[in-house]
């Protein structure tokens, strides 16, 4: 599981839980910090304990590993992300990203930055283009040098905007692809003196049970992880029973709070802070 999403994949593993309850399935996790030398020796390791099934959720995007894992004739299902193929129950993150964007262009923003995440993730990827291509076809090109990749996680996302921050012009809006990032996002612009839905717009990815506690509450696209984990168990039984599985998007919602509140305004110098 990867290493910086670990609040969005425990609630997808209490989906996955209990569901494998209902099943009379016994399950456990291991951490593979999202690295592929790691994923590749946790496999291994969890193969030779002559498990019936897998589930991953880290995939990448070059599936090059698990074209090999399905050669095998190993029964697994991916979670949370998408590669290739294989048999996955993910969020319809392109929507998601479509949603966000619908967003703010109603909310008329136009200079609008993305924290664009990991780029071998297809949760990265997806919620990205399906923002952009949103802001494309209402006639706005976003810059490259506002999409900025990052880890998934607040000190990534507080770097990021250290690097837009640092190239001239504040955008009046930002999206991150992952709440964690946003919350990083919102730090960074407190320290520059501007105001998470005052100053600047700023809109996270899943819902974490942290993003509504925040001082500004974060507005987000609420991916379905408990109802992913159990789509994604009860795919992987089907499949460990010999039987057709066909991979499942899960439709996202946007869910509006404070931090997105902000009216639009020129681009402008960033203020010390």
């Amino acid at each position: 599981m990867p290493r910086l999403s670990d609040i969005v994949l425990a609630t997808i593993y209490e989906g996955i839980e209990e569901a494998a309850a209902e099943h009379g399935l016994s399950t456990f996790v291991t951490n593979t910090r999202d690295e592929p030398e790691v994923q590749r020796a946790w496999t291994e390791m969890v193969l030779g304990r002559r498990v019936d099934g897998l589930m991953f959720g880290d995939a990448y995007i070059d599936s090059r590993f698990l074209d090999a894992l399905a050669a095998r004739k190993v029964p697994f299902v991916l979670v949370s992300r998408r590669a290739g193929d294989h048999p996955s129950v993910t969020c319809d993150d392109y929507l998601g990203g479509h949603l966000a964007a619908e967003h703010l262009l109603a909310l008329g923003h136009r200079s609008v930055a993305i924290i664009a995440g990991e780029p071998y993730t297809s949760t990265a990827i997806d919620r990205s283009w399906g923002f952009i291509d949103t802001y494309a076809e209402a006639g706005i090109e976003i810059s490259s040098e506002w999409v900025v990749h990052s880890r998934f996680d607040a000190p990534g996302g507080r770097a990021a905007v250290e690097h837009l921050l640092a190239g001239g012009p504040t955008p009046s809006a930002i999206f991150a692809v992952n709440d964690f990032a946003a919350i990083g996002a919102i730090g960074a612009l407190r320290d520059h003196g501007l105001r998470a839905g005052t100053d600047v717009a700023v809109v996270g990815f899943n819902d974490t049970p942290l993003a509504a506690e925040l001082p500004v509450p974060l507005t987000t696209v609420k991916s379905p992880m408990h109802v992913m984990g159990r789509r994604g168990l009860e795919l992987l039984v089907r499949l460990m029973k010999g039987e057709d599985g066909q991979s499942e998007r899960l439709r996202p919602t946007l869910v509006v709070r404070a931090s997105s509140t902000t009216t639009t305004r020129p681009a402008s110098a960033v203020q010390g802070g």
